[in-house]
């Protein structure tokens, strides 16, 4: 926000310098980010007037001017303007002046004595642009008539003036006007504040316009009166003009800068009307769908029934809250209008300008919460300078009030503001910070004489809801720089770790350890990423996305994965391997709110990770080879060794929506789905446009941050014993049912030295001389036997081998090959 300096000292002028002032905003919250001059330095540039103007005798765009500045001569001055008069008032530079330099970190332009086709010219006269004020460069800067003559331009026009630019965070809403600055600051040094006065205009004119208001949800009051015979032509004053430039506004015309020049003041956004382009009465209500606007600045928005506005009889006029409909605009030819103030919820304006692609300032300070209570007052301060600089007639003010918030007082503990704030400030002091900034307060104390304060917010705070809120207010007013900078005092205990659980900062570490690179993605996604990856066509949606392709929330981080790869193949890498470790959003009604849960949604955390390009960087020492689903497979049996080999995870044959229908797998511990793993279907690969297809997995993290206790166990001091044994078994059934059998087999007394069973040869037969069937194969398993007591006899072991050759001859009809 934008400001001159000498506006703010007309409403509060605490006794600092100005650099000063401007540090003590900003250690009270109200930061600073930059002080910069009215106006660039200048010398000997006084007022004169133009006395008398004859055309230049040797050339026509010429005129050859006496000009009084002052000096007790009439000074001879050549101009080109074209709206050189003679008794205007004008800025004169005399000879010896300096102007501003023509281009940035240019020198300063001097004025001497000259001739100009012949003539003597003994100054020059100014424009607004020449002297760096504005752009205006159409012909001379006109003076107001009261200027004195020959007196210094800067004292006249004020340009010693300094323009204060402050950065406001979001909850400051009550501070988007000078006056709420002013009111802050009068509170920050404790100099006397200037309060406005609102004296009540005569009333001439007995008209009302008709107004309704249909959604006391959207509008909870509404001020406005009639005000007929104004002059729009009206030129609006130069001091008015002067504090809308340094304030960032253009000035336009007088009825427009009024309003403009009252919001800047006094925070309160308004409208003006012409009130012959009315139909009828006026209905403040909701839109509906299929209606639309022309506004004001020329874009034809539709809107549907979240967003307000103001209609007549016939059509909509107004953008309730954020900007008026061209159709009933002020212009020069406008001699009756109709001036309205209002409240607006915050709730029903926040985000609509940012659903038609704009930004106004009447929306940024109603979406943040504007004083419900003195519509009435503002609109009498428009009315005045209306009557004051354009003329006219006024009516009675119209104010209706249907519905307003009602403020609860916030309670603030002095004991727990003691504590939080790290200094002992006593509940005097604290009274008195509530008094400064304006806020009503009760006082009491418990049994114990812990005091307590019960502040009732004003109508322009909408920030203090919470004890916290209170607590901010009298750390800033009591001054941050007083508080000391102590190191935090704790106690330091060493924590209980948890010994069957590990931390998802060691899953990301063992991911790396394996060559993997951690990226880190947006929740939200593009919609189709969902309905490609995860077959979700009800994703969770996002209410305001920060972009369209960013729409909802993600059920996967498969589609985040690819994005990955995609974003490395287009710089030209050949081999990507990456994971994330983030949370995907689920639609579920069992979930219920909590600290760290929204109701109706799940957010497990999950692990994902993709693998692109060849096995291994390419080196002399092995063949290159692509990535395969067994290399990746290898990589999550890793992260489960810590699990055991009883909850060891099992890969089970199944059809996700992402990956290649003969090359994915389910992963389950326990019984229970964590995960899936495989290579990217064909259809995603060629959509995508990816050459190879990469190979994926994604885990929930729970899962892998289980471990197992480590269990001792007694190393024998006698040799192993391994025994080979070939089996032939139906092609339909899975070499993991035969282990899953085998490993039951092993809890046999006759099998309790059987350490370990391993498939290690797969054989098909291609011909019907090998003694298989067509529908056979032959499985080789090693089996380790070993014994702590002793050496195993050959009687033991063939009586451990045959247990387990019947156990699976009976359960899958399994035979040995002979």
């Amino acid at each position: 926000m934008l400001f001159p300096e000498s506006w703010l000292r007309s409403f509060v002028d605490p006794k600092l310098t100005t650099d000063e002032l401007a540090h003590a905003l900003t250690m009270a919250g109200l930061e600073v980010e930059g002080l910069s001059p009215a106006a660039p330095p200048t010398t000997k540039i006084v007022v004169g007037r133009v006395l008398e103007v004859v055309k230049h005798p040797d050339a026509d765009k010429l005129n050859v001017t006496q000009v009084d500045a002052g000096t007790g001569a009439t000074l001879q001055i050549v101009c080109g303007a074209p709206n050189v008069a003679p008794g205007i008032k004008v800025p004169v530079a005399l000879v010896g002046a300096e102007l501003p330099p023509a281009e940035e970190g240019g020198k300063p332009f001097a004025i001497k004595l000259s001739k100009l086709r012949g003539v003597e010219s003994q100054g020059m006269l100014c424009s607004a642009r020449e002297l760096k004020l504005s752009e205006d460069h159409s012909g001379l800067m006109i003076l107001p008539e009261d200027t004195p003559i020959g007196q210094d331009i800067r004292e006249a026009l004020n340009l010693d003036d300094t323009i204060f630019e402050i950065k406001l965070t979001p909850n400051k809403a009550d501070c988007l006007s000078v006056y709420g600055i002013a009111r802050e600051t009068a509170a920050i040094t404790g100099a006397p504040l200037q309060a406005p006065v609102y004296p009540k205009v005569e009333v001439k004119l007995d008209e009302k316009l008709p107004v309704k208001i249909s959604a006391p949800d959207l509008c909870g009051r509404f001020s406005g009166r009639v005000i007929r015979g104004v002059n729009a032509h009206a030129k609006t004053p130069m001091w008015m003009v002067e504090r809308l430039e340094r304030s960032g506004q253009r000035s336009i015309s007088a009825l427009v800068d009024i309003s403009n020049y009252v919001m800047l003041e006094l925070g309160r956004p308004s409208h003006v009307f012409d009130l012959d382009k009315i139909h009828g009465s006026m209905d403040v209500r909701w839109g509906k769908k299929g209606e639309s606007l022309k506004l004001l600045n020329g874009n034809t928005v539709e809107v549907d029934e979240t967003v307000g506005v103001i209609a007549d009889d016939r059509e909509i006029e107004s953008l309730a809250g954020i900007m008026g409909g061209d159709s009933t605009a002020v212009t020069l030819d406008t001699t009756n209008i109709y001036l309205e103030a209002a409240f607006w919820w915050p709730d029903s304006i926040r985000g609509r300008s940012r659903r038609y692609n704009f930004s106004t300032d009447a929306g940024h300070r109603f979406e943040r919460g504007v004083d419900w209570s003195t519509t009435v007052e503002h609109i009498e301060r428009i009315t005045q300078l209306i009557l004051d600089i354009c003329g006219g007639e006024a009516g009675p003010i119209d104010d209706q009030t249907v519905n307003v918030p009602k403020r609860e007082p916030v309670t603030m503990r002095v004991a727990r503001a003691n504590r939080i704030i790290g200094v002992k400030i006593s509940a005097d002091e604290i009274a008195q910070i509530f008094t400064r900034l304006g806020l009503t307060f009760a006082r009491s104390a418990d049994n114990a004489g812990d005091e307590t304060f019960s502040v009732t917010p004003p109508a322009y705070r909408f920030d203090i809801e919470i004890e916290e809120d209170l607590i901010e207010e009298v750390a800033r007013i009591y001054g941050v720089e007083k508080i000391p900078a102590l190191p935090p005092v704790a106690r330091s205990e060493m924590r209980a770790t948890h010994e069957t659980r590990r931390s998802i900062h060691a899953i990301r570490h063992a991911l790396a350890a394996r060559d993997y690179a951690e990226t880190i993605n947006f929740s939200f996604v593009d919609a189709e990423w969902e309905q490609d990856f995860a077959g979700n066509a009800n994703p969770v949606k996002l209410l305001n996305p920060i972009a369209s392709q960013l729409s909802v929330m993600r059920t996967t981080l498969f589609g985040s994965l690819i994005n990955v790869l995609r974003h490395n193949l287009n710089r030209r890498a050949d081999r990507v391997r990456v994971f994330e470790a983030g949370r995907v959003f689920l639609n579920d009604p069992s979930i219920k709110a909590g600290e760290m849960a929204v109701e109706g949604f799940a957010q497990p955390k999950m692990i994902g990770a993709l693998a692109y390009g060849p096995a291994l960087e390419e080196q002399w020492g092995a063949q290159t080879r692509g990535v395969d689903f067994f290399d990746v497979k290898g990589d999550l049996e890793a992260l489960f060794a810590s699990l055991g080999a009883a909850k060891a995870p099992r890969f089970v044959k199944a059809e996700h929506p992402a990956l290649h229908p003969g090359r994915s797998a389910r992963i389950e511990v326990e019984g229970k789905s964590v995960g899936w793993i495989g290579e990217l279907h064909p259809r995603w690969m060629q959509k995508y446009d990816l050459p190879h297809a990469p190979m994926l997995f994604e885990i929930e993290a729970d899962a892998l941050m289980a471990r197992e206790l480590p269990t001792p166990t007694e190393v024998s001091k006698f040799p192993p014993v391994r025994r080979d044994i070939a089996l032939v078994v139906d092609q339909k059934i899975e070499v993991q049912a035969l282990l899953d059998e085998l490993q039951k087999g092993m809890q046999d007394e006759a099998c309790r030295i059987v350490q370990r069973v391993a498939l290690f040869d797969e054989f098909r037969a291609k011909s019907n001389t090998s003694g298989l069937g067509a529908d056979e194969k032959s499985l080789a398993f090693r089996v380790t036997l070993q014994d702590t007591g002793g050496t195993l006899q050959d009687e033991t072991v063939d009586a451990a081998i045959k247990s387990l050759v019947d156990r699976l001859a009976r359960v899958y009809g399994a035979r040995l090959r002979g």
